[in-house]
């Protein structure tokens, strides 16, 4: 297949293109201050969806300029992270309470239990 040899060049030439492109992009800086994440990273669940919602709905409205619509992107990832977070921790001890159950109830009624 002549139309289909890829030289040593070609081949390192298209590695090199994965590699830059598989590069992290540059960190661009937020517009939130440290106290702005710490008071997100306290909110309960119910507060840090509540507001989350009010981001998206500003986003979705329009009329937002560049500045206010990636400062409102930015709040809006903060809280989706801080209601994850509790989600998993919930989740961390909804398992972690039937593997106790799993394990109490596999031992009822045995000599073990008694033990």
């Amino acid at each position: 297949m002549k139309g289909s040899t890829v030289t040593d060049s070609e081949s390192t030439a298209s590695a090199e293109n994965k590699k830059e492109s598989a590069a992290p992009a540059a960190v661009i800086a937020s517009s939130l201050s440290e106290k702005e994440r710490e008071a997100i990273a306290k909110l309960p669940y119910e507060q840090a969806r509540d507001q989350l919602i009010q981001a998206v709905q500003a986003l979705e409205a329009g009329g937002l300029d560049l500045d206010a619509s990636m400062r409102q992107w930015e709040i809006g990832e903060a809280l989706s992270k801080r209601a994850q977070e509790l989600l998993d921790q919930v989740r961390a001890k909804l398992d972690d309470a039937q593997a106790q159950q799993a394990s109490a109830g596999a031992s009822a009624g045995t000599q073990s239990n008694l033990e």
